[in-house]
């Protein structure tokens, strides 16, 4: 199982921008999506998958997140924060939509929203720790039922989740799938002691 309250990251929908007449920049997007099924990587043939239930925000703290690009990795810079009102959030049948505020007059915001308008940056991801999950054997399917904490949404250039996040949704998935082959290699060999007590 993942570690407890050990960060992951996601990918999401693409940002979508918004101009006004009043020459804001806007940034919507939905960055947490329920019930889909998203397949994280293939091992060994198999698909392992992803689902965020529809109610996995119920509880969840989202008293203060932010909006930064590439998870604030290469650049700590805040874009828009809940807490002063520059991000904003509803929770929506479909998921978690955003709407985010840039600063006109920081350079930083207008050349983030001008990546964006031009599709450089065309992918957004979101931070969060998991309080329960779920996992189906049968169709090798993490189902993430809550949600405990949001850290961020972000810009981000490349689809991927970064290095720790790969390792963790690999160990997870790579254990779990041992845990299964040894329940099946047992199986299979209480079946040839019974068969060979029947000869």
């Amino acid at each position: 199982m993942f570690k407890p309250n050990e960060r992951e990251y996601r990918l999401a929908e693409p940002f979508q921008i918004e101009q006004n007449e009043a020459q804001e920049l806007r940034l919507k997007g939905l960055p947490v999506v329920f019930n889909r099924e998203t397949v994280l990587f293939e091992y060994e043939g198999i698909q392992y998958k992803e689902i965020i239930a529809g109610d996995a925000l119920e509880g969840c703290d989202m008293s203060d997140f932010i909006l930064n690009r590439n998870h604030g990795q290469n650049d700590s810079t805040v874009f828009a924060r809940t807490k002063n009102g520059s991000l904003t959030f509803a929770v929506t049948p479909a998921g978690l939509e955003v709407d985010a505020l840039l600063d006109p007059e920081d350079e930083r915001h207008v050349n983030l929203y001008r990546d964006i308008q031009k599709g450089r940056i065309d992918k957004m991801s979101f931070a969060f720790t998991v309080r329960a999950e779920e996992y189906d054997r049968k169709t090798h399917t993490r189902t993430i039922t809550k949600i405990a904490k949001l850290f961020d949404v972000s810009a981000v250039d490349f689809p991927a989740y970064n290095d720790t996040a790969i390792g963790t949704v690999r160990d997870f998935f790579t254990e779990d799938y041992r845990d299964e082959f040894r329940e099946l290699e047992q199986a299979r060999r209480r079946q040839l002691l019974i068969a060979k007590t029947l000869l």
